[in-house]
Order: C-alpha cells, then sequence, then structure tokens
C-alpha cells in the first residue's frame, strides 16, 4: 500500500468518523472510500471525504451511503458540505453527465426520495468523480469533488455488512 493510500485512510478514519470509536467495525478501505458497521445501532455506511475542496472549510466535508436495518433504510446518500451554504442556493450534485438537485439546510445535503437515493448511487458506479456545488451563506462557490474509485466496493461492503441484520 502506497504512503499516499495510508495516509489517505487514516484521515478518512479521523475525519469522516460520525460515531464513537468503540462498537464500530471497519468493513474495509477501498481506495479513498472506507465501509463501517455500528452494530449497536445498527447501521453501515460507505464513506469518504472530498478529493479537493474550494475556499475555507467550515466543516468537515463527506458524502457518505447508509443503511438501517431496523428502520428499513438502505442506501440512504448523504453529504456533509465544506461550508454552510446560503438558504436560498440550490445544491448541485453533478455525477458523471447525471445532476442531482438535493434537498440540505445548513451544511447538510440528501437525496430528495428513495428513487433520487437509488439513482445516485447507481450513477456513482459508473463515473469517476461527483461534484456538489452550491452558494455558501458568504456569498463565494461551494465545490467538493469526490473520486468515485472504490466507491462501489465500499457500497457493497456496507450493504452486505448489514444485510444479515435487517
Amino acid at each position: 500500500m502506497s504512503c499516499r493510500k495510508v495516509i489517505t485512510a487514516t484521515l478518512v478514519l479521523i475525519a469522516c468518523a460520525t460515531s464513537p470509536a468503540i462498537g464500530r467495525d471497519s468493513l474495509g478501505m477501498f481506495d479513498r472510500w472506507g465501509a463501517f458497521r455500528d452494530p449497536q445501532v445498527p447501521r453501515c455506511y460507505a464513506i469518504a471525504q472530498p478529493e479537493t475542496v474550494r475556499g475555507a472549510r467550515q466543516y468537515r466535508p463527506f458524502a457518505s451511503i447508509g443503511y438501517w436495518p431496523r428502520r428499513g433504510v438502505r442506501g440512504q446518500f448523504h453529504l456533509r458540505l465544506s461550508r454552510k451554504r446560503a438558504n436560498d442556493s440550490a445544491i448541485t450534485l453533478t455525477i458523471g453527465a447525471r445532476r442531482f438537485t438535493l434537498i440540505g439546510g445548513g451544511g447538510d445535503a440528501w437525496a430528495k426520495d428513495k428513487a433520487m437515493d437509488a439513482s445516485i448511487i447507481a450513477a456513482m458506479r459508473s463515473a469517476r468523480e461527483m461534484t456538489v456545488s452550491a452558494k455558501g451563506d458568504n456569498g463565494r462557490d461551494i465545490r467538493d469533488v469526490y473520486t468515485l474509485k472504490g466507491a462501489a466496493t465500499a457500497l457493497d461492503a456496507a450493504a452486505l455488512g448489514c444485510a444479515a441484520r435487517r
């Protein structure tokens, strides 16, 4: 494993942690994407940090796809933007030639519904990168770019990690 991949894996684990480290199982690191299971909730998720961020960060940005078997939630897309967006700003996710208008508030964004979640995941499986853009509350552009290498494998690991817990 190259030095860059080790550093990336370490940063993803540290910066993208969404729960205490105790009780969370790593399902694997797949290039820039990690997959985790939190059996106490239970939930599983694939997660990554952006490759590039335009401007200063207010938050630790990440993209994740979550599975909550007890709630019947499968493949829910969620983004934490690098900065708070302006209230009247659209949040646009671009994956290859596809564009999605997300919903959200503050620094968070989601797909509008389950059908959009599924479309986003399908697009992620066949593209090289995805970009989220919006206008920040300071008037400056938000543009966070994610590489999708390893995303499909991390998505599959997260889905399988919670498949037996339905």
